[in-house]
């Protein structure tokens, strides 16, 4: 099962939106690679995948908070993690509007991971605006890594980090084994 919810105490929205993706591996590990992937891409995917993820993830989210039922979203949070590490580990390229599709449908699966875990007291406002910042800061962060990556170091470093984001993903995907 994938690990969407935190149990963070606060209900203030603005802090509990902020840690969500922080504290879920399938999330943090998502978005992170959602920057790599966008590095890997290249000129306008650096900006306009992850910016897809976010907007697309507003909309699930909403959803979320609403109570609109979106069957399969934990499998969906689990499968853009297995799917974005393979994508990074072979550099998967693709037309731009394809890049942000994909980036956009797993998107609408987190955000609504994300809405449903708002607490009932904090407002859905502060809530959205806490985890679309920590997931723009996120995806800051693969983009910094993959572009450092190809500065400083080796591009296939970041292909090994794609292998272990996939390999986490299958596992978040199969679930633990019995």
């Amino acid at each position: 099962m994938a690990l969407a919810h935190t149990g963070v105490g606060t209900t203030h929205g603005f802090a509990n939106g902020l840690a969500h993706p922080m504290f879920g591996m399938d999330h943090l590990l998502a978005m992170v690679a959602i920057g790599l992937w966008a590095v890997q891409l290249g000129g306008r995917a650096l900006w306009m995948v992850p910016g897809a993820f976010v907007l697309a993830m507003a909309v699930g989210g909403t959803m979320g908070m609403n109570g609109v039922a979106l069957n399969g979203a934990e499998t969906g949070i689990a499968m853009s993690v297995l799917i974005l590490g393979l994508f990074i580990l072979a550099a998967v390229r693709m037309p731009l509007w394809a890049g942000a599709l994909i980036a956009g449908l797993f998107a609408i699966c987190h955000g609504h991971a994300h809405g449903t875990g708002m607490p009932g007291a904090a407002s859905g406002g502060l809530y959205a605006m806490g985890f679309m910042l920590a997931t723009a800061l996120l995806h800051g962060c693969g983009i910094a890594l993959g572009l450092s990556a190809g500065k400083f170091a080796d591009t296939r470093l970041v292909r090994i980090a794609g292998a272990a984001v996939m390999m986490i993903g299958a596992f978040l995907w199969l679930g633990p084994l019995e």
